[in-house]
């Protein structure tokens, strides 16, 4: 008994040593975060079938967006770099390959594209697929994680760095680790600089500027809302929240052009807020493959569409279709184009 009592203690003690010394070993520096608060799927978020109306049409593996051109020609891209263009909306071809991982797309208007590749960062690529490189750092640091762009009449390109830490390969590290070292920044191609606009953001995502270009929003993926830079006015230069307290984590933002902001929201925050005070269990399962941590997200099927007033006015769910993780929307005409990192197609969904 005395022999099986000390190899209790001594495994007691390797244990809480463990504890102690494994997260200052973890891949991750866990901190606390307070998270706003989470309303659920509750009220304007109440659950829905609106979603049940997607028509899918197979495009290749994680479409992670769609993009739509003023003649109506449509633009994705897929994992491993390939860049699609259709002029149909039914035959794709491959437009060019940026050997990287293309996520934010828009279109400049001669059939080529501004591209926010995660991999090889801000790039154009014209309409026969040649690529040029624009920014691939700032100050002399690589950029890690570029993710989302828009573009302003003065050809400046708005872009999001995802995260300082992490790179596309390891998401869910930056989420376990809750830096916030995401940052909105700008690239002027007339003197080849990139200038950060706004810092400390906890994954900064979607990026899409307001009507006349009176402000830039971007998305806070890690807080579910979304930040305005206000670029005109008395208000120049000044931050503010444009939405916030949202159930989902939103992913990519885009303009209409008129009157709304579509969100897409590819999870639901429950999972990730119940960690949030919870560093050091974090830091302990930072040590599992990343596969096991993308495991613990609550994938949507979930979009939103919020007026110029930051108020929620579409609601669109549907959280038993099969075409869910949905990360971008896109506003074309009469019709949203969906994309999604889970699924092998783009999804089709009339305009409410």
């Amino acid at each position: 008994m005395k022999r099986a009592a000390k190899v209790a203690i001594s495994l007691i003690c390797l244990g809480l040593i463990a504890l102690i010394l494994l997260p200052q070993w973890a891949p991750i520096n866990a901190v606390s975060w307070t998270p706003p608060p989470n309303p659920g799927l509750t009220g304007i978020f109440a659950p829905n079938q609106a979603l049940s109306a997607i028509t899918e049409v197979p495009v290749g593996t994680a479409p992670e967006h769609v993009a739509c051109d003023a003649e109506g020609r449509l633009y994705t891209s897929l994992d491993g770099g390939a860049v699609l263009r259709s002029d149909t909306g039914s035959e794709w071809f491959e437009l060019g390959n940026t050997d990287g991982r293309p996520l934010g797309l828009r279109p400049d208007e001669q059939g080529g594209l501004w591209i926010a590749d995660s991999m090889a960062s801000l790039l154009h690529m014209d309409a026969d697929g040649e690529i040029t490189v624009l920014a691939t750092d700032l100050d002399g640091i690589p950029l890690r994680f570029v993710d989302d762009l828009d573009v302003d009449s003065s050809g400046r390109i708005w872009f999001s760095d995802a995260s300082q830490r992490f790179d596309y390969t390891q998401v869910a590290l930056d989420f376990f680790e809750g830096s916030r070292t995401g940052r909105l920044l700008r690239y002027d191609p007339a003197t080849q600089q990139t200038k950060v606009m706004m810092d400390g953001l906890f994954f900064a995502n979607g990026v899409t500027l307001g009507p006349s270009e009176d402000y830039v929003l971007v998305n806070e993926t890690g807080m579910g809302r979304v930040h305005r830079l206000w670029l005109k006015g008395e208000r120049a230069g000044q931050q503010d929240i444009f939405i916030d307290e949202l159930p989902g984590t939103p992913d990519n933002i885009r303009f209409d052009g008129e009157n709304t902001f579509w969100i897409a929201m590819p999870s639901l925050r429950a999972s990730l807020d119940s960690l949030a005070s919870l560093p050091r269990l974090r830091a302990l399962l930072s040590f599992l493959p990343i596969p096991w941590l993308e495991a613990a997200a609550q994938p949507a099927s979930f979009v939103i569409g919020v007026n110029l007033e930051g108020e929620v006015v579409h609601n669109l769910q549907d959280q038993d279709n099969p075409f869910h993780y949905i990360t971008g929307v896109t506003p074309c005409g009469d019709t949203l184009y969906l994309g999604s990192l889970e699924t092998e197609a783009i999804g089709i969904l009339p305009k409410p």
